[in-house]
């Protein structure tokens, strides 16, 4: 028996799949097959309970007021903050930053460290393998400071060429923007490994978690990243809220991204002095409620443990790629299931995948069809868009089975 095998037993999905009231339904006549996991992941009732309870008990707009309300949600705020600092592994609350998702992370490290940082001659480094919230951004940038993208090329079965990576830095490198698993491939990258490299030229290092930090255990400092970006709609969480970590002296150096309220010390017509850290990069009303409640999903995942979640969805992986193996036609771009998190995107020769996801739909199974936000890594592959299913915590060796069995009946009419 493998240590993945062992530790997906440690799992009760039953139990699991309990807490998830939308799972429970049928769709088309058919029961529910959620895999579309990538995108967004289902809540469980502690965090529905918890989005009630906020808005039932003590809203408020947090930090302003000295009202019961104001001060009992400003706690619980500040609550959530601590317990996304515990996930992380971050050093202090000042670097845990909330913002609005990962694509809003991401650009104020961007427009905030880049725009003050970077300038004509400079070097970006990105993968081939980047959501686009993880390349615009930073063209937008390079168009306004001068600065240069490259890319890191990726292997034919889907990993970073790593061997390129010494060459491609020096010191006109000067920020390293990478995902830490690709949305598309599902491929974990060595990120640790990414960073010391990086570092050794002096070049600051930016992770998109966004398809980790759901799925595997992070600690920031052991990664020894400047910033990580990630999203709570992805781990079990509202939407509309995210996480930026930064380290400390980083953050505090670099100009705050949006103006307004929340982030000054003082105005006068003349200008403003900043607040301090971590308000300084919380301009406005926050996502209030959805913030507070991103405390309980963080305690969900962390009950059952990032690893077994990552060695259940690696078996779901692995098993799906048994079951699609003799499958005239189709190819599942990326690496084997053990290099990859539970993603499964695939391709059928001559069938489009928009086909394949709105006809599978009716056999109650929700797959994702698109270039998912990744174009470039598309091209690579000489395509325009692929199929994608995405398996979490709550699915089952079943599910699997309905999917590849729903797949191959809509190959059959297709064809």
């Amino acid at each position: 028996m493998t240590v993945a095998s062992q530790q997906t037993e440690n799992l009760d999905v039953d139990a699991i799949r309990a807490d998830f009231p939308i799972l429970h339904q049928t769709v088309h006549g058919k029961p529910l097959v959620y895999l579309d996991n990538a995108a967004s992941s289902q809540k469980p009732r502690q965090v529905i309970d918890a989005l009630r309870e906020v808005d039932e008990r003590y809203y408020a707009n947090v930090h302003r007021g000295g009202h019961q309300l104001s001060n009992e949600a400003t706690s619980m705020y500040e609550e959530s903050r601590e317990a996304a600092r515990r996930f992380l592994g971050a050093k202090s609350n000042k670097e845990v930053i909330f913002t609005y998702g990962t694509t809003s992370s991401i650009n104020t490290v961007a427009h905030a460290w880049g725009v003050a940082n970077l300038a004509a001659g400079d070097e970006i480094l990105v993968s081939e393998m980047e959501h686009h919230s993880n390349l615009v951004p930073w063209q937008q940038v390079a168009a306004r400071t001068g600065a240069k993208i490259k890319a890191l090329p990726i292997t034919p079965d889907g990993l970073l060429a790593m061997d390129e990576l010494p060459a491609m830095l020096s010191e006109r490198t000067k920020i390293v923007a990478v995902t830490a698993a690709s949305n598309v491939l599902g491929t974990i990258n060595p990120v640790e490994k990414i960073i010391r490299q990086a570092h050794a030229v002096g070049a600051v290092v930016s992770v998109d978690a966004a398809q980790a930090a759901p799925h595997k255990p992070i600690n920031v400092v052991e990664w020894g990243a400047d910033f990580v970006a990630l999203s709570a709609h992805k781990m079990l969480g509202p939407s509309g809220v995210g996480i930026l970590y930064g380290k400390q002296e980083l953050l505090d150096a670099m100009p705050p991204f949006l103006g307004g309220g929340s982030m000054i010390n003082t105005v006068t017509i003349e200008g403003f002095t900043p607040a301090m850290l971590p308000a300084k990069f919380e301009a406005g009303t926050p996502p209030i409620t959805a913030a507070i409640a991103l405390k309980a999903a963080i305690e969900y995942l962390e009950n059952i443990g990032l690893a077994n979640i990552l060695a259940h969805e690696q078996m779901l992986a692995e098993y799906a790629h048994q079951l699609m193996a003799d499958i005239p036609g189709l190819k599942i771009l990326g690496p084997d299931p053990q290099q990859k998190a539970g993603i499964v995107s695939f391709t059928v020769n001559g069938v489009s995948p928009n086909d394949i996801g709105m006809m599978i739909d009716t056999a109650g199974v929700a797959i994702r069809a698109g270039h998912h936000c990744a174009m470039p890594l598309h091209a690579k592959y000489g395509i325009s868009s692929s199929a994608r299913a995405s398996f979490y915590v709550y699915n089952t060796r079943e599910e699997v089975e309905t999917f590849v069995a729903a797949l191959r009946k809509v190959l059959a009419i297709l064809a």
